[in-house]
This record gives C-alpha cells, sequence and structure tokens, in this order.
C-alpha cells in the first residue's frame, strides 16, 4: 500500500500529507544552518544557573566539544552514553556527538548498578558522560564500578556541578580506564582541527544511527531502539512546524532529556526553528518550571499530565505571569478534560498539543492540532503526522478494520526506527516487512482520521509516562531468596496512571514478607520508578488450561482491590 493508493475511506488508514518536506541532511548541518541565520538568537537558557548561550556560541562550543571526542579517539559510529538529568552539557553532548557522528546513548538517571551495566555491555559502550555524584546517588562509583568489569567502556566524562550539593565520590580510577573533568576533555579539542571536524560532517549520511534509547518491553530487559539523524531531526521539525514555531518562540522544558520527550519533542524542535530552549532545573519541580516561565516569558511549555496537575495545584499558582504563553506539549497518558481546561484557561496555553508515539517511533505518529477541540484534545490523540501513514489492523489476521473499529495501531514511514540493536529478531517481531511498527496499542480512528487510544495488547506498565517492563522487575524479585514465584502488573492509579504491583508467592517456610521488606530489597538496585507500590502475597495463580497466568484477570482483581481501599 502506499499513499498514492490509499484504501478506501471506510478503512482505519490515514496518511498525514507531503507537506512540509522531509529534511535530507544531517543534525550537525542542520543546526550549522540554524546558527548561521539567527547568530545572536538565545539558543539555551539554564534558568537555575542563569548560564545561557546564543546561537552562535553554541554552534562554537559544540563544534569544540565534537573535536574533543574525536580528539580522546571515539570514531564515528562508536557508543558515548550520557547519565545524567537535564543541563545544558547534555544538549552540547546531543549536538556534539551528532556533528561527530557518534552515537548516544541515552541513560536514565534513575538507573542503578545492574541497569547501568546492562546498557552499556549491550550497545558496547565507548565512553559514558557521568553527572557529579549527589547525597541521592554516587553516579561516580557505580561508572567506576561499571568500568571496572569486562565491556568496552573505555572513558568515563565527569559532567561539571551545576550547583546543589555534590558527594565525595568512592571508589578510584578502574585499571585501564582514562578519566576526565569537562575541561580537561575540551582540551583535547586543541589537537584536533576545524578542518578535520568539516571532513567528519561531510563523510555522515542523514541515515546513519545516530541515538541509541533503551525502551522497555514486556519480554524481560530494555532495547536499545536505534535511531538515525533522518529518524529524530525529522520528528522535532515536523512538530514544530505543527506548532508554529519560530525564533521568537521560548520553549520551556522540565521533561527529561534522556527521553524522546526532551531531545526530540523539545531540543530538536525548538532549535531546528532558531526558538530558545529553558531548563528550569535539573528535575522537575513544579514551581521552578512556572518561575522559568514566568522569568524568561516562555512562550511553550512541555510536560506529562501530572506535571500540569503538579504546576496548577501550587498554592500561589495564581501569582505566576503566564500571559506570554501560547502552546506546548502534553504527552506520556490521557489528559483528563478539567486538567487540559484549566491549562487553556489558566495557563494561557491555547493551542497546546497533544501527542503519542513510542521511541520506537522517533517518538511522535499522531498530534492534535492547534485549532482542535477540547473534546480532540482529551479523548483522542490526533491524527497522522505528515509525511506518515497510520493504520489500525486485525491483531490477528493483520488485515486493515473499519473506521471505528479497535485493532492494533501500526506506523510507517521516517519516523521508524532502524531496529533494536544488535536484536535482529526482536526487531523483525516490531516492524514487518511493508515497513510497518506494530506499536502494541490497541486504538480506533474516526470518520475524521482522529485516533482514539483504546488499551495495550501487551502488559507494558506505563506509570507517569516512564515506560515498566513487568518481566525486569519479575526476574529482578526472583533473586530474593524467599521469592518462590512472582508476577508483575499494572494496577489504576489516580496520580501515575497506573502503579506496579508485586503479587508474590513465598518458598515454603519463609517469614511473612510485607510490602516494606519488599521495597528495601530494591531499593538502590533497581529505579525508583520500578519499585512496587503493593505487594500482595498469594497461594497460587489463576492459570489458563494450557498452563499460562492469566494476568489480565489478576489486573481486574488487583484494581478492585486498590479501588477499595
Amino acid at each position: 500500500m502506499t499513499p498514492s493508493e490509499p484504501p478506501a475511506s471506510s478503512d482505519s488508514y490515514t496518511h498525514g500529507g507531503t507537506e512540509p518536506a522531509v529534511l535530507l541532511e544531517t543534525i550537525g548541518t542542520n543546526f550549522r544552518n540554524t546558527a548561521a541565520r539567527f547568530p545572536h538568537s538565545e539558543a539555551l537558557i539554564e534558568a537555575s544557573t542563569g548560564r545561557a548561550w546564543t546561537y552562535a556560541e553554541m554552534e562554537q562550543v559544540t563544534d569544540e566539544l565534537a573535536r574533543a571526542l574525536i580528539g580522546a579517539g571515539i570514531t564515528p559510529g562508536e557508543r558515548v552514553g550520557v547519565w545524567s538529568p537535564n543541563c545544558a552539557e547534555w544538549t552540547f553532548l546531543q549536538y556534539a556527538t551528532a556533528k561527530a557522528g557518534i552515537i548516544l546513548v541515552n541513560v536514565n538517571p534513575a538507573y542503578r548498578l545492574e541497569e547501568l551495566s546492562f546498557v552499556a555491555a549491550q550497545c558496547g559502550m565507548r565512553a559514558l558522560a557521568v553527572a557529579p555524584s549527589d547525597t541521592q546517588s554516587d553516579f561516580t562509583a557505580m561508572a567506576r564500578t561499571v568500568a571496572a568489569q569486562d565491556n568496552d567502556l573505555r572513558e568515563l566524562i565527569h559532567l561539571p556541578a551545576a550547583g546543589g550539593p555534590v558527594a565525595e565520590a568512592a571508589g578510584e580510577p578502574a585499571d585501564g580506564i582514562r578519566e576526565f573533568d569537562w575541561a580537561t576533555l575540551l582540551e583535547l579539542a586543541s589537537d584536533v582541527p576545524p578542518s578535520k571536524l568539516a571532513e567528519v560532517m561531510e563523510s555522515l549520511d542523514p541515515h546513519d544511527a545516530i541515538n541509541l534509547q533503551y525502551t522497555s518491553g514486556t519480554t524481560g530487559f530494555p532495547k536499545g531502539a536505534t535511531l538515525s539523524h533522518h529518524n529524530i531531526l525529522n520528528n522535532g521539525f515536523h512538530i514544530a512546524e505543527m506548532l508554529s514555531y519560530t525564533e521568537r518562540d521560548r520553549v520551556v522544558l522540565p521533561v527529561p532529556f534522556f527521553h524522546c520527550f526532551g531531545m526530540v519533542i523539545g531540543n530538536l524542535a525548538a532549535l531546528s526553528h532558531g526558538a530558545a530552549t529553558i531548563l528550569p532545573g535539573r528535575s522537575f519541580k513544579p514551581a521552578d518550571t512556572l518561575q522559568a516561565v514566568q522569568e524568561h516569558r516562555g512562550t511553550s511549555l512541555y510536560g506529562v499530565p501530572t506535571m500540569f496537575i503538579a504546576e496548577l495545584a501550587l498554592p500561589d499558582f495564581g501569582d505566576y505571569d503566564l500571559s506570554t504563553l501560547r502552546t506546548g506539549v502534553m504527552a506520556g497518558s490521557t489528559c483528563p478534560v478539567e486538567v487540559m481546561e484549566r491549562v487553556i484557561s489558566e495557563m494561557n496555553m491555547g493551542e497546546v498539543a497533544i501527542c503519542y508515539g513510542m521511541t520506537e517511533t522517533s517518538p511522535v505518529s499522531t498530534m492534535t492540532r492547534t485549532d482542535d477541540s477540547l473534546e480532540r484534545r482529551t479523548q483522542t490523540v490526533g491524527r497522522t503526522m505528515p509525511q506518515l501513514e497510520s493504520k489500525i489492523v486485525d491483531p490477528v489476521s493483520g488485515d486493515i478494520v473499519a473506521r471505528g473499529a479497535t485493532g492494533e495501531l501500526c506506523t510507517r514511514g521516517y519516523a521508524v526506527m532502524k531496529g533494536y540493536w544488535n536484536e535482529p529478531d526482536k526487531t523483525a517481531a516490531a516492524i514487518d516487512a511493508d515497513g510497518w511498527m506494530h506499536t502494541g496499542d490497541l486504538a480506533s480512528m474516526d470518520a475524521d482520521g482522529y485516533v482514539r487510544v483504546e488499551g495495550r495488547i501487551k502488559d507494558l506498565i506505563i506509570r507517569g509516562g516512564e515506560n515498566v517492563s513487568p518481566r525486569e522487575i519479575e526476574e529482578f524479585l526472583y533473586r530474593h531468596p524467599d521469592i518462590q514465584d512472582v508476577q508483575v502488573i499494572g494496577v489504576p492509579d489516580e496520580k501515575y496512571g497506573e502503579e506496579i504491583m508485586a503479587c508474590i508467592i513465598l518458598t515454603e517456610g519463609a517469614a511473612a514478607m510485607t510490602l516494606e521488606t519488599v521495597r528495601e530489597f530494591c531499593t538502590g538496585r533497581i529505579a525508583h520508578y520500578k519499585i512496587p507500590r503493593y505487594v500482595q502475597i498469594r497461594t497460587s495463580f489463576p492459570m489458563t488450561i494450557s498452563g499460562k497466568i492469566r494476568k489480565v484477570e489478576m489486573r481486574e482483581e488487583a484494581a478492585r482491590l486498590v479501588e477499595g481501599n
């Protein structure tokens, strides 16, 4: 099926149109051209520290950093991770690695030792940029532990502290591992002339892999979605076009950069249009976010629904001047009607958009338009993005279903990832022979092409916008000597959309196990958002005749229990 030969309009298929055209350039070239057009416009403002860079200054910084990475011996196609909360250096690494053809690996700051070790080994990570240790996380010690393991990690880059307390890092550098602070790394640029960087940039292809993002599924550990310049630059660019961004826009980004939300919908969208990006802080704080909007006259604000709820709930919410806002992006989960009404009326965001997608689609595949009704912005996830196709198929037969019928949502076009890193079988299971990405989401499409997400085919838990693999938590909990069997499920939660429940069968003779003992076992060993909120001790699990556990039945039962409390 091609865009020039669409099926009958009664079928659940749409093409988003051919305008605007796709960009056929790399991220580095796109930024160079934008900086040449708007050299004196602000590109990046770190509100918490007062640091700021114009486009010309950011072009210079990212060129120098790209040359430094080349000077460190890192070559195009090698993987460099960044394990840090939001900061200016995160953005600089995003663009410098793109200029040098180095694949940036986004590492969730909530990851702990075992998760970092898995990611580093799975992608053959060459170097890792590490946030300074703080009172809650000794990033340095964990990075050194992983570097000492038998893997490809050879360099650690210590990012500078951006205010706030810094803890004394434990441990010593591992044998054979080079460690650089930020200033020492940049000194390596002096050995690499600008002509060498120009040569590298000229050799790059827009379809080269440039970004790895680890996304949880339902079958175990995270998979590395491999994204190209073409994937993520175009997705950011087209989102910005639909939000009508210009060099006069000022985009406030409290959402994390390790997600596509921050680095694609945020950075690549704004910085491809000459707009300013504004970082309220290293992590989300509602007051800091609104202060950044007020102080820097933000025109666009991003967040998952829980972020907007927290901002609206501030006791002094009415004291902030939000009159400069006009638009923004809400994604991650469905927005309640009451919240959307207040965002539009009380935050002045009349053109706020809802985005839907997944990491594997760069990430946005459907989006509401700025003039869509309140109903469509709360009951649907919009229409197909330009240059992309959407269809809804019967999960069994693969046939396209009629408009209004429910089936699996599939996406095709420039945004579909290159595949899962070094996992061809899992790639083939997600992307079919015709190039369609199967999302695993159940959805329906109305007569006007608006898509409504109805649920998920798989067991993936989405907690506050974070994808959580039940299998990954189950595999971890199996290590507890008192746990004989465990099933992890999602249960409804008003704040986060879903919360995590661990249903546990204890070994014979084991002592009683409580929520507190389970959480203590998990704390510091897996990310905080993966730690179960609820624990249910059982003697058995409901089974099908063929011996499969009926998780649907368990979820329904658990939902009743949670709602009854």
